[in-house]
């Protein structure tokens, strides 16, 4: 029996549904262990759509279990050693989660997401025209739309809840949240992580314009790399052979969708519209196409 192509909504009955986010569904397996589903939900605007984009979840699950893998040498992340089939022993629900399914460590997750950015692009590139700086940060002057910045900066942002909008804080609230010395490491592998990713995803013809990072700590404060990571959903992609700095690159994530609902007379407020068949099925072959790039023929490190 093969898994399901599409799953917009999981729904195990032999485990405790603990959230349902934009994208995934998380379960208590016991005390110590969370499963995470990722489902083919899509959310543009912080609006669920009602439209699954086939395979997403799939894909998702993929590269965020192959950049985990490539992660290690830099930080813990909060993958388990527990199996699916210890997790699901019932077959058919095993089948219905199968390839979209992660086992992971139950931790205390951080109350922010670390945002880094690399190139001027997005909401960045409106607090730019408007102040000269990107979230508080300066910037040189006279810089194009989607101009690499001359390094990567750290803007991170609260989590909110669903249905709400990230709000963007300074590093120093951060520290206030976290505590100095926690809010300094997040900030500093969140910078080494973004710019040993975006080196090696520039090889395989991908540039990594902006990423965020989700942390989570043990009992013992230990720090882990948790939830997705550099997925075209959590970051921004775009083919490194179409980029021209003033232009607006065409990308590999979920910008394609967002660009697209921004031609309706749409206010982002649910519900979301339908997407038109020709949509889904590109933005399907745009995350494939991510996926082929950046870990084919690849090795973990």
């Amino acid at each position: 029996m093969n898994p399901p192509a599409v799953l917009f909504q999981s729904s195990l009955t032999s485990l405790e549904l603990l959230n349902r986010g934009k994208v995934r569904d998380i379960y208590a397996i016991d005390d110590e262990h969370l499963l995470m589903v990722t489902t083919d939900r899509i959310s543009a605007f912080d609006v669920i759509l009602p439209d699954p984009i086939p395979g997403k979840g799939l894909v998702l699950t993929r590269v965020t279990k192959f950049w985990f893998d490539w992660s290690r040498p830099i930080i813990a992340n909060h993958i388990a050693g527990l199996t699916l089939e210890q997790a699901l022993p019932d077959a058919a629900e095993r089948n219905q989660v199968q390839g979209r399914a992660m086992i992971v460590k139950r931790l205390r997750p951080l109350p922010v997401e670390a945002i880094v950015r690399g190139y001027l692009i997005g909401s960045g590139w409106k607090d730019y025209q408007h102040t000269g700086s990107v979230c508080g940060i300066p910037l040189p002057a006279d810089m194009q739309l989607a101009e690499r910045l001359p390094e990567a900066i750290y803007t991170p942002s609260t989590k909110a809840e669903l249905g709400a909008h990230d709000e963007n804080i300074s590093y120093a609230r951060t520290g206030e949240l976290l505590g100095p010395d926690l809010a300094a490491r997040v900030r500093d592998i969140s910078l080494r992580l973004y710019n040993a990713a975006a080196a090696y995803a520039l090889q395989r013809g991908i540039i990594i314009a902006d990423t965020k990072f989700e942390f989570g700590v043990d009992a013992a404060g230990a720090l882990y790399l948790i939830d997705e990571v550099l997925t075209p959903d959590s970051s921004r992609f775009w083919p490194a052979g179409q980029y021209r700095p003033g232009v607006s690159p065409p990308s590999f994530d979920k910008q394609f969708i967002r660009d697209y609902l921004e031609t309706l007379a749409w206010d982002k407020t649910p519900p979301g519209p339908e997407l038109p068949r020709d949509i889904i099925e590109k933005s399907s072959a745009k995350y494939r196409e991510a996926e082929r790039l950046l870990t084919q023929d690849s090795v973990a490190r």
